[in-house]
């Protein structure tokens, strides 16, 4: 048996860092070296013997885990064959004493759990050490001092093994976080949320999880205030579009969404819990330099923003089954649609942790003012230019235009022929398109077209995509009219 025992110094830096793991963090980031990890008293114990081989050793082992050492205090550690004597020497240490030479019977009474309660009475019996009070008759000890203290003897000289009930990942993360004082801002609120998010990311990387969504809960101090009654707590969700795993990302996506919320009443307790998760697949690396990305992957930068401007102000494209150019397409919020596909992908299992774009390849948007002129359209996913089984399957589509006018432009007519520009000359058409007759009965679904598109040309040379409405039931005794909805770049 082998047994280290870890100890941080929590007292000190619970004081002076916010980000400090909590003590059931620390023992869910133990538990990636050995599934035996037990909290005893003030330190974390784990018995190594059975995993210390898959490390390549315990000096290979130990170096891990002072390299991935979570919390930012520093890290005393003992070890020893059995876990209460790795206790006992991990208290030296802290102390600074220097170990003794004698081996366990020569360890101070004071480094002994069991004996603490005892310690002036053995100290007048002559018992200084854990060998001193091995000695004394059995019988006598028990009936004087009860079986704790000749139990923990039995188990410091190997005559009993040691059991405890060991630590347990659970299933779902739900932490909560007493504040040490009143929070009364967004800001002071973010700085403690920041422990509950290290501990969320500890328990995802044990979990070989990352989060798609999740919240944040503070109770109030007040339930009235200026004689109107106010809720228990105040709660905020977040939602990634891809699965997450990285503190950074997860801090400055809190941090904005935080940022746009006013506190009803001072805060006293926190709470963070996971809405939603899925499996975590690391990003694959590439010695190659053309292969290795710099800075935050696209969904991140999506995230951000919309969590500073708005969801509905970065919008991302997405196709309609509707042969209406005007209605081809839709204009939707970026996260929301990519948050959308995630979770789809990661219900069906294709893996959840790649740089797939948050518009799932669409491209994206950001709503401005001044841009609201002109909208693309989105030629058909696989169309080859160079294939004729393509060009003749997708020819009209493939004769889109690049840019589409928001509203169709009215063209005048000279001797029955459109002008814009001066005349304009027919090239390639027409085009047929009669669609959208259920648009009565579904609002917000467009009107009804029928229609005749041309490419066609003007003095200028400049290629133009104009249609002619056909006589239907809905223009009857109309004259046809002439429309210019896109133009070619």
């Amino acid at each position: 048996m082998h047994w280290i025992a870890l100890q941080w110094p929590l007292e000190e830096a619970a004081g002076g860092d916010a980000a400090l793991p909590m003590r059931e963090a620390l023992g869910w980031w133990a538990l990636e070296f050995t599934p035996r990890v037990v909290w005893l008293d003030e330190a974390l114990l784990l018995e190594v013997s059975a995993s210390v081989r898959l490390w390549g050793g315990r000096q290979a082992m130990l170096d891990r885990m002072l390299e991935s050492n979570p919390a930012q205090g520093k890290m005393q550690l003992a070890q020893a064959i059995s876990g209460i004597s790795a206790l006992a020497r991990l208290r030296l240490r802290v102390a600074g004493l220097p170990l003794p030479s004698g081996g366990i019977g020569a360890l101070p009474l004071a480094t002994l759990t069991a004996a603490r309660p005892h310690l002036d009475l053995l100290a007048r019996l002559g018992c200084r050490t854990w060998g001193d009070v091995a000695a004394l008759p059995r019988g006598p000890l028990v009936r004087r001092f009860g079986v704790e203290l000749r139990a923990a003897l039995d188990v410091a000289w190997g005559a009993t093994p040691e059991s405890y009930r060991w630590l347990e990942l659970p299933d779902v993360f739900d932490q909560s976080l007493e504040l040490a004082a009143r929070v009364e801002n967004a800001q002071a609120l973010m700085w403690s949320a920041n422990r509950l998010l290290t501990a969320l990311q500890i328990w995802l990387r044990a979990r070989q999880l990352g989060v798609l969504a999740f919240e944040l809960i503070w109770d109030l101090d007040l339930k009235r205030l200026d004689g109107r009654p106010l809720p228990p707590h105040q709660s905020l969700i977040v939602r990634t579009a891809e699965p997450a795993q990285s503190m950074e990302h997860l801090r400055r996506l809190l941090a904005e969404r935080l940022a746009q919320v006013q506190l009803l009443a001072p805060a006293v307790h926190l709470r963070l819990r996971s809405l939603e998760t899925a499996p975590w697949l690391a990003g694959s690396t590439s010695f190659l330099p053309e292969d290795q990305r710099n800075g935050d992957p696209l969904h991140a930068f999506l995230e951000r923003v919309s969590a500073r401007l708005g969801s509905a102000q970065v919008l991302s494209p997405t196709m309609r089954a509707d042969h209406r150019p005007e209605c081809a397409q839709e204009w939707s919020e970026a996260v929301g649609l990519a948050a959308g596909s995630a979770s789809l992908r990661a219900r069906q299992g294709r893996g959840a942790g790649g740089r797939i774009s948050a518009a799932t390849g669409r491209g994206v948007g950001v709503k401005s003012a001044d841009m609201k002129e002109l909208k693309r359209p989105k030629l058909p996913s696989g169309f080859s230019a160079t294939n004729e089984k393509d060009r003749s399957a997708y020819l009209p589509d493939a004769l889109a235009p690049t840019w589409l006018l928001r509203e169709p432009l009215p063209l005048e007519l000279r001797d029955d022929q459109p002008c814009y520009r001066g005349l304009l000359r027919l090239l390639t058409g027409p085009r047929r398109i009669e669609a959208g007759w259920w648009g009565a009965a579904m609002p917000g679904q467009g009107v009804p077209a029928a229609r005749d598109y041309y490419i066609a040309q003007n003095p200028a040379a400049e290629l133009l995509w104009v249609y002619r409405e056909r006589p239907s039931s809905r223009h009857e005794g109309r004259e046809a009219r002439w429309f210019l909805q896109g133009l070619y770049s």
